[in-house]
């Protein structure tokens, strides 16, 4: 009988945000499947460890893997393809200005070896769709509202079906029926 994988392991981490500590001794394991839930008050190390496992702040003491990467070991040259595995929604957005709802997504698509013009556009379409958004392939982020824009940054987060998904406050800006 085979095991269920393990797609993101810490074993006594400490994760450190401008130098300070701000958890110690993390020991996680989620497994593939499982669904998880981080909860805690505002500055108690949650966005930090999220961004630990999607590699925007360095392990430095401590193990850990997601998605089959080793975080001591990672370079700033294999982040992004850690990333082509994770689907990120993350707290702030961080959408392109200069680009409509839609373009946001074909950029994620670009960038993920996608070429086909016609199926990146129909994937895109689909996932705004599946949030509620096919009007706004055409709407720049600053003629959307913070929950529409919420809703963009999940579908963008969906575009290439990841086997994780890394979320944080991802219903911060949503109403409840949506959320």
């Amino acid at each position: 009988m085979n095991p269920i994988p393990t797609v993101i392991r810490l074993e006594k981490a400490v994760v450190r945000q401008q130098g300070r500590a701000v958890l110690e001794q993390v020991d996680l394991s989620v497994f593939e499947g499982e669904m998880v839930y981080l909860v805690g008050k505002t500055g108690s190390g949650k966005s930090s460890l999220l961004k630990t496992l999607y590699g925007d702040l360095p392990l430095l003491e401590g193990s850990g893997s997601v998605a089959g990467f080793d975080l001591r070991s990672l370079k700033p040259a294999e982040v992004p393809f850690l990333r082509r595995k994770l689907g990120i929604v993350f707290q702030d957005f961080n959408l392109l200005g200069d680009r409509t709802a839609g373009e946001n997504l074909l950029f994620v698509l670009r960038a993920t070896g996608w070429e086909d013009r016609e199926k990146m556009r129909a994937r895109a379409m689909e996932l705004l769709g599946r949030v509620g958004l096919a009007e706004a392939f055409d709407r720049f982020p600053h003629e959307l509202s913070g929950g529409e824009q919420q809703r963009v940054v999940i579908a963008r987060a969906l575009l290439n079906e990841p086997k994780i998904i890394l979320a944080d406050e991802p219903t911060g800006h949503l109403d409840p029926d949506t959320s």
